[in-house]
């Protein structure tokens, strides 16, 4: 994993997403301040090329000024490394005027929409579809990359079909992820995934992909196939990131990720101190993360997937069980299910009896239908 850091001007958030677990009002908004101190922090915590993405909450809350004086302080503060930023936002407050400071530092935006418009409002608030749609048309505008994430609820899971289909027909990449029991409502699990459904879904989408190879990208199935293929994960899902990835808050506290901001009991320490990795690894939030890892490494031991799964998410696995170490991520299964079926395919079509040669055939001369070394294969 690249070294990222993820910045978290504030965990507040204009839209009310049913599910969601980060829309605290009036929480505070980061200050230039604290940006300062995080290239101070940085000049002496490691010295390679880092990633930051501003994420929240809704960091557009931060408003253009912040941008416009945040941006150049990361870049220039740590030369002569490289930088590279990303954000994620619903871009209901991406303005011309903040499109034009993105598009200077060539900023890709990852957002969120749940498919067809009744449907993504039906979950996510009235408007929302048409606000996002609002300033992706502002982002398109100054060439800027937008990619969306859906979320799959217990609800639109009944409905794959409709999303996978407003994903093509809108010429979209689909990136998904399922969604989790919220940790703010008095019935958690009234829109979680169930992880068989999931599993199912994943596998679902993997047949929709191929059946469809060179009309649509299907970020999930890309990773997991290249993962199974190269035998490590590609995404912070299925790798130990521990160490390479770490989320500020608005106050500049430092957490393992982004998902942990906004529980004390995940600090581990603060920009304004300064702390180097050692520092870091005395907190009790780094020693639970290791643990986590080591737990992976014995209840996984045997499994033909933990070298590109890794127990999956972290955060899934400790925060819905009180920072206690049960179980590994519930999306297991899931995982287990189309690794499984992307093994048991890759097997088949390199070693059945023509399996390399119609790898390096002409397409014309191919099956009508693509197989999993297309996706593995394909350029990205």
């Amino acid at each position: 994993m690249p070294f990222h850091v993820m910045l978290i001007p504030t965990l507040g958030c204009p839209a009310n997403c049913s599910y969601c677990w980060s829309s605290e009002e009036k929480s505070p908004l980061m200050s230039i301040e604290t940006i300062k101190e995080v290239v101070e922090w940085l000049k002496i915590f490691r010295d390679d090329s880092v990633t930051f993405t501003f994420h929240g909450g809704e960091p557009l809350l931060a408003g253009a000024d912040f941008y416009r004086e945040a941006l150049p302080l990361l870049v220039e503060g740590l030369t002569p490394r490289q930088i590279a930023f990303a954000i994620q936002t619903n871009l209901w407050k991406l303005t011309p005027e903040i499109a034009e400071i993105f598009a200077k530092y060539n900023i890709p935006i990852g957002s969120s929409l749940d498919g067809p418009q009744e449907l993504n409002d039906l979950q996510r608030g009235k408007g929302y579809y048409e606000k996002t749609m609002r300033g992706y048309e502002i982002a398109k505008a100054h060439g800027l990359n937008v990619r969306f994430i859906t979320t799959f609820t217990s609800h639109s899971i009944k409905f794959k079909e409709d999303i996978f289909n407003f994903y093509l027909e809108k010429g979209l990449i689909l990136k998904l992820h399922p969604c989790l029991p919220s940790l703010k409502d008095d019935n958690p699990d009234k829109w979680a995934l169930d992880p068989k459904e999931y599993g199912e879904l994943l596998i679902y989408l993997l047949d929709k992909y191929l059946e469809n190879m060179g009309r649509i990208e299907v970020m999930n199935i890309d990773n997991m196939c290249k993962g199974v293929f190269t035998g490590r994960g590609t995404v912070c899902t299925f790798v130990d990131c521990m160490g390479d990835t770490f989320a500020v808050g608005p106050d500049g506290g430092i957490y393992p990720c982004y998902r942990f901001v906004g529980l004390p009991e995940y600090v581990m320490g603060n920009v304004y101190d300064h702390p180097t990795m050692a520092d870091l690894a005395q907190s009790d939030a780094w020693k639970l993360m290791h643990q986590y890892k080591e737990y992976v490494d014995t209840a996984c031991g045997k499994c033909a997937h933990i070298k590109y799964c890794r127990g999956g998410c972290p955060y899934n696995a400790i925060v819905p069980t009180d920072g206690k170490i049960k179980g590994v991520d519930p999306h297991c299964v899931a995982y287990k299910m189309v690794f499984d079926e992307i093994t048991s395919r890759v097997n088949e079509e390199m070693f059945s009896s023509s399996g390399m040669e119609n790898m390096f055939q002409p397409q014309s001369m191919k099956s009508a239908r693509s197989g999993i070394m297309s996706i593995i294969l394909k350029r990205t």
